[in-house]
């Protein structure tokens, strides 16, 4: 049982690897607390696992690239949970419910000429 699934956050792209096993997680060869640094961005990671009741039973292999860190958590978490459903279509109910399935469809405006920002507009004066 190998389910090999893609997950997107902002520009952050993850190509998840999930396999019958231990539990073990590694982020582009590295645990999730190396490759990320902060506990914070780790939970996000394993938030399907925890919400399945799959922690320590499925050993997770993601290579994620483009982006920063935070949105890498976030495709990797998009992406862990796709694989769930297409591991155990049963588990999508609870995953969606937890809107783990859902892509963040919120990114970066981009730059309009004749601003002084992405909205922020230069001062009028009538005179």
């Amino acid at each position: 049982m190998v389910e090999i699934v893609t997950g997107s956050r902002k520009r952050a792209r993850a190509k998840i690897r999930l396999t019958q096993g231990s539990g073990i997680i590694k982020v582009n060869s590295h645990k999730p607390i190396q490759y990320f640094g902060r506990q914070d961005l780790v939970n996000i990671v394993n938030l399907p696992l925890t919400t399945a009741g799959l922690m320590g039973t499925i050993d997770i292999k993601a290579e994620v690239s483009g982006g920063g860190v935070a949105g890498q958590a976030g495709a990797v978490s998009h992406g862990i949970a796709r694989a769930l459903v297409k591991y155990n279509p049963e588990l999508r109910p609870t995953l969606k419910s937890a809107g783990l399935l859902k892509r963040d469809p919120r990114e970066k405006e981009r730059m309009k000429y004749g601003l002084a920002k992405r909205r922020k507009r230069f001062q009028f004066s009538k005179r």
